[in-house]
């Protein structure tokens, strides 16, 4: 009957790994969608007919039941044009699509960075084989760093006694 009814929200935020706005928005839509769904129901639920011949044993004024029956046959309920409710929810749509691709791009970024990482750590070798101009090529900045300390005549790094502790008692 309905394709939300088909929709598995929970899944959808936790498999496409939704978050911030694009989440808030997936909730808020589902959320309007239950509502409507219950108001749907509650009114399909209530009884549609009205029972004239009721009223007319209960009142005595006849005019004012003839009145209302009339007009009850009479009513057609207003139409209401869609097309701003399709509108926004295509709206919404398209701006979910665009922030699920935005985040679908941060994601596979990403993925190749970690991959990256990964294989560098794999094809790494070990650190007892590696030389002081490798490790420079590496991080110039601990070369920088080393010629600033010995520049200001300091020898030890700070912080190696608190973290490894004194071997000159040795």
């Amino acid at each position: 009957r309905s394709a939300a009814l088909k929709v598995d929200w929970a899944k959808i935020g936790s498999s496409l790994g939704l978050k911030g706005q694009t989440a808030s928005a997936l909730a808020t839509f589902k959320k309007r969608n239950d509502d409507a769904r219950r108001k749907v129901q509650v009114l399909s639920d209530a009884p549609q007919t009205v029972n004239f011949a009721q009223y007319r044993s209960i009142l005595k004024n006849q005019s004012v039941i003839d009145d209302i029956e009339n007009h009850f046959k009479s009513f057609k309920p207003a139409t209401y044009d869609v097309g701003r409710q399709i509108k926004a929810i295509e709206a919404f749509e398209t701006q979910a699509v665009k922030n699920a691709q935005e985040t679908k791009g941060l994601v596979d970024k990403e993925l190749a960075d970690l991959e990256k990482t990964l294989k560098n750590i794999e094809e790494a070798r070990p650190f007892e084989d590696l030389t002081v101009d490798e490790v420079v090529a590496a991080r110039p900045d601990i070369d920088e760093r080393t010629s600033q300390l010995v520049s200001k005549g300091r020898w030890q790094v700070p912080g190696y006694k608190e973290k490894f502790g004194d071997l000159s008692v040795l």
